[in-house]
């Protein structure tokens, strides 16, 4: 004999369903899985440049699982911290620590079983180098950016930025086992590119940031001082992203492609400066989407040229 289910039992289990996929979707938002993927973007490109050619398949999935926790453990970890400041601020009101999807003390529970996992997973699958550099990009983020730096120092983006560099080291470590000249150069890049790439948008959300009471540059300075700091951190980015030609043997098609994709990132940093001097906000929001762009793209061109015989 057959036994139904009453609409009201259907009507509770679709609402459970809801909830368990509302809940699964407020933990991977804990990630910040839109900084995580940017993260992950340069990992692989490293991988590529250590080996001079295709890692294994085995070893890049294994690296950016461990990338991934790692990365996404710093976020949940910076989402708790700072719950009391996207509060107050229009563009984080959806965070689940805000909306109360998610209780604090689950939040600091996961990004510490993500971080321990991290590192252990790392550590099994690839080697204790790797490991150790992602016990180091977590205390970046955490410790010296959103604990020290965030709510203090208008330099906050500068040094807090190095966290997003180690995951070029996590992927060239995982490879050598070791860190080379090329593998610093290409963290030098990220480094360099962080603050071009984050101050436009503390331009256009400087209202924001100045309700939470964190002194982003473009908070406490004004636009041109802004657009000036902007233009001089994307140069040196493109500049640092040519050290790569002699240090890694680059080739042609590395070397065409940084200069034009890096033409137009510096292109659009001039365009934000002149806006600003002449007391226009200009469009900040291109600047930090053009960023993006510029370092996917620099990082496909690092991948490729490896494989090419010229």
């Amino acid at each position: 004999m057959s036994t139904k289910i009453s609409p009201p039992a259907q009507a509770s289990d679709a609402i459970q369903r809801r909830s368990f996929s509302r809940t699964v979707k407020a933990y991977v938002s804990l990630t910040k899985p839109r900084v995580m993927e940017l993260l992950l973007v340069v990992t692989v490109p490293a991988m590529i440049l250590a080996e001079r050619g295709l890692p294994s398949l085995w070893l890049v999935i294994a690296t950016l699982l461990g990338g991934a926790m790692s990365a996404g453990s710093a976020g949940a970890f910076n989402c708790y911290i700072d719950r009391d400041m996207d509060r107050k601020m229009k563009r984080t009101q959806g965070r689940p620590l805000v909306t109360g999807e998610i209780s604090d003390r689950g939040a600091l529970v996961f990004a510490w079983v993500l971080g321990v996992l991290s590192v252990g997973w790392l550590y099994l699958t690839t080697n204790w180098l790797a490991a150790a550099l992602s016990v180091a990009a977590i205390f970046f983020y955490v410790v010296i950016y959103t604990l020290v730096l965030k709510r203090h120092s208008e330099q906050n983006i500068i040094w807090g930025g190095i966290a997003g560099c180690f995951p070029v080291l996590i992927g060239w470590a995982a490879v050598t086992g070791s860190l080379d000249w090329p593998a610093w150069i290409f963290f030098l890049i990220i480094f360099l590119w962080t603050p071009a790439h984050y101050w436009p948008l503390s331009m256009r959300y400087r209202d924001d940031y100045a309700e939470a009471g964190v002194p982003m540059l473009g908070v406490v300075r004004g636009r041109t001082t802004v657009g000036l700091q902007v233009i001089l951190y994307a140069w040196a980015t493109v500049v640092s992203s040519l050290l790569l030609i002699p240090a890694a043997d680059m080739g042609w098609t590395y070397t065409v492609g940084a200069l034009v994709v890096g033409g137009y990132f510096i292109v659009e940093a001039h365009s934000l400066y002149s806006s600003a001097i002449r007391g226009r906000e200009g469009r900040p929001m291109r600047v930090f989407h053009g960023s993006i762009a510029y370092l996917s793209v620099l990082s496909i061109l690092i991948a490729v040229d490896p494989l090419l015989p010229f």
